[in-house]
């Protein structure tokens, strides 16, 4: 098969590989997927580049853990009525040595999700870590039918995503830009309200939520602390997936008085069932049009070192490598 890998970290261009490698063969539980689309992460591009230390996990890695494309081969015990099923792939290579940058990729059958017809591969390719963070961030703590959810930087892919969830569940969504001029520009989600962080938001997010907010979406915990401290409500969630630095100091006093939960999110070790649920919900959400995503940068396998340097530098949104066409299933 035709397959991109690494076999030591560092900048996209100088390990970045693409070439033969031998098709793989699923063992029991697991499930062979015919690759069409491989979406492209910033957690994909960390691992590759060694982020905060973090070493080889095997002797070479094909990386990506989401996708999208057909079942074409079972091992013994997986469901023999998906040969033949479009399916999204997610957790590819969490923990695991072969992700999606491939003409093929075996997973435990837990790891595939069935498409219906209004989601195409292109998109489902996109939906495995950012959407299951995401979901994870909205929903983890239980239902937001009713509540009032904030949602930082919804200008991103995570938080993109937690946005239009979070409306889809019944909540009031409270959006942030990092600035006013950023109110009328392109990818920013339908949401309820969108305030700005250069224009006082504290006191814009409390005239619109004179209790508090319920939950926060946290793009950047270090950032924003004093304000999510400011506008939380009594017995509120933070949930968390990113900070700048690796220590991050919290305003202590009001969030203790207040009784807030901070929740933080690594998305490779979620609960099992927390990812098949999300998977299950960001499908549906997307069939049902409650959920758009729109696919920024298409490239061919061959080109993956520029697909990662895209992704670092977010000059064009969600990137997805194309590995064959879907007509070609």
């Amino acid at each position: 098969m035709r397959a991109a890998w690494y076999d030591e970290q560092g900048p996209a261009a100088d390990v970045l590989r693409v070439g033969e490698r031998p098709d793989p063969v699923p063992g029991p539980g697991e499930v062979r997927v015919r690759l069409t689309f491989s979406g492209v992460n910033p957690g994909d591009t960390k691992k590759r580049e060694g982020w905060l230390g973090s070493a080889m996990p095997h002797p070479e890695v094909v990386p990506h853990s989401d996708g999208a494309g057909i079942v074409d081969q079972v091992g013994a015990g997986a469901d023999p009525d998906l040969v033949g099923v479009r399916v999204a792939v997610h957790g590819a290579q969490s923990y695991r040595p072969s992700g999606t940058a491939a003409e093929y990729t075996v997973v435990p059958e837990a790891l595939v999700t069935p498409l219906p017809d209004a989601v195409p591969d292109d998109v489902a390719a996109l939906l495995g870590i950012p959407g299951i963070t995401a979901h994870r961030a909205v929903f983890g703590d239980g239902p937001v039918t009713g509540r009032i959810v904030l949602v930082h930087g919804v200008r991103g892919a995570v938080s993109g995503i937690a946005a239009q969830l979070a409306r889809w569940g019944g909540a009031t969504v409270i959006g942030t830009v990092r600035r006013s001029s950023d109110l009328g520009a392109a990818r920013l989600p339908r949401l309820d309200h969108v305030v700005a962080l250069d224009d006082d938001p504290a006191a814009t997010i409390r005239r619109i939520a004179p209790d508090g907010v319920d939950r926060v979406v946290e793009v950047a915990l270090d950032a924003n602390a004093d304000l999510d401290a400011a506008v939380i409500a009594d017995d509120g969630v933070i949930a968390t997936y990113f900070a700048h630095a690796e220590r991050v100091t919290l305003p202590f006093p009001p969030l203790l008085f207040a009784n807030v939960t901070v929740r933080f999110l690594g998305s490779d070790d979620f609960p099992q069932q927390a990812k098949r649920s999300a998977m299950d919900d960001l499908v549906a959400a997307v069939a049902e049009g409650a959920l758009r995503l729109e696919v920024g940068e298409v490239l061919p396998l061959e080109r993956i070192a520029q697909a990662h340097e895209d992704v670092d530098a977010g000059r064009v949104g969600r990137v997805v490598l194309q590995v064959a066409r879907p007509a070609d299933r």
